[in-house]
């Protein structure tokens, strides 16, 4: 059975809306999906690291639409572990951890990795939106989750998908 580690960050969890809705409050404006495309994060969004350490902003994060679905048909067909570079923020992995049982249920905790660095990483096929993940890793399969930092880049070795429908199409 082939083995999926599947990021939460940007993949599951939906860190743009919550980063856009945060960054309305300390500014008065919206940010609009042009003004942000092509940009690091930390680019665009002032306050980012006052966000990131913020009690609450990890367990409240919206769910991607379509991942939950999608995720569930991937956990019954492969071996699907959760893997999050989750050691940065103190707060991150035990809310993390909440987020998950709320949203995956069927996903158990032992299917879940929270690292510093993904680099240690064994599986066939990694799903993700940083390269900073994807270079590094050597499974057969990489695949880019489109989010506005990396819209604009070549995918290079990776499958882009833009959704959670490319991914059920592509793997189920």
């Amino acid at each position: 059975m082939q083995r999926i580690a599947l990021d939460m960050d940007g993949v599951i969890a939906d860190v743009y809306e919550q980063l856009f809705s945060l960054d309305e409050k300390d500014f008065g404006r919206r940010r609009t999906l042009d003004e942000v495309t092509g940009k690091p994060e930390k680019e665009i969004f002032p306050n980012i690291r006052k966000y990131l350490f913020e009690p609450g902003f990890f367990r409240t994060l919206p769910v991607i639409a379509g991942s939950r679905e999608i995720v569930r048909e991937l956990y019954d067909r492969y071996d699907l572990y959760i893997v999050s570079a989750a050691m940065e923020f103190p707060l991150s992995p035990g809310e993390k951890q909440a987020w998950l049982q709320e949203h995956f249920p069927f996903i158990p905790w032992q299917k879940t990795v929270f690292c510093g660095s993904k680099q240690i990483i064994q599986a066939d096929i990694m799903i993700d939106d940083h390269f900073k993940n994807l270079d590094h890793f050597t499974g057969s399969t990489g695949i880019l989750f489109t989010q506005p930092h990396n819209a604009l880049a070549d995918a290079g070795r990776n499958k882009r998908v833009h959704n959670w429908e490319e991914i059920a199409r592509l793997l189920l």
